[in-house]
């Protein structure tokens, strides 16, 4: 079991090799950058690095990658606070400087292809998709005790990643890419949901 010394130390890691990382992407560009540059401006080993990240483009996605601030935001909501209502508010809850993460997201856009910004977004909606099921699965306690009713909680998390990331994406290829513009459009995705996503997370396991 990792203990929280262990946690913290290895969250204080990860943020010092996205923040080594950004500086060296807009200053030379993603191509230009290498793992063992990252790795000696965040003071740390080169195995250490990839103890961390696979590459350097997945960096690129780090300030999404494990979710931690997410599954806590979660966490904290009401438990009988309807779950669309829930994960809106867990989403602003993301704790990095909104003019880097406007940069980053400049940087996926310009700077890797398509092929791979689809491969990462896939895995991080995946990773949302798993800590909202988690939630309603810690919500409903034993009402998950059947193939459908496990289906359901499973179809509406990803239901609810899937307009999650699709206003993400929107406002990454957006003109306007203020954190208001990002809530104004998450809020919108999450809305056209309303009607066919059960409002709170008991109907949404038992009807």
């Amino acid at each position: 079991m990792v203990r929280p010394a262990q946690t913290a130390r290895s969250e204080r890691t990860r943020e010092a090799l996205r923040q080594a990382a950004l500086v060296r992407f807009l200053a030379q560009g993603v191509e230009d950058t290498s793992a063992e540059q990252i790795a000696a401006d965040a003071g740390v080993s080169l195995r250490t690095f990839y103890r961390h990240f696979s590459s350097k483009h997945e960096l690129l996605f780090a300030d999404y990658t494990g979710l931690h601030w997410f599954r806590g935001a979660l966490d904290a909501r009401p438990v009988d606070e309807p779950v669309i209502d829930s994960v809106q508010a867990a989403v602003f809850a993301f704790p990095y400087d909104v003019e880097a993460v406007t940069k980053i997201a400049a940087l996926r856009g310009g700077d890797l292809d398509q092929g791979r910004i689809v491969r990462h977004i896939r895995d991080v909606q995946a990773d949302l998709a798993g800590a909202i099921e988690e939630q309603l699965r810690r919500r409903s306690g034993a009402a998950v005790g059947t193939p459908d009713a496990a289906l359901r909680v499973t179809v509406t998390a990803r239901c609810i990643a899937a307009a999650v990331f699709g206003a993400m994406e929107a406002w990454m290829v957006g003109e306007e890419r203020s954190l208001g513009e990002l809530a104004r459009i998450t809020h919108v995705a999450l809305e056209s949901l309303r009607g066919g996503v059960s409002g709170t997370w008991v109907t949404a396991v038992s009807s």
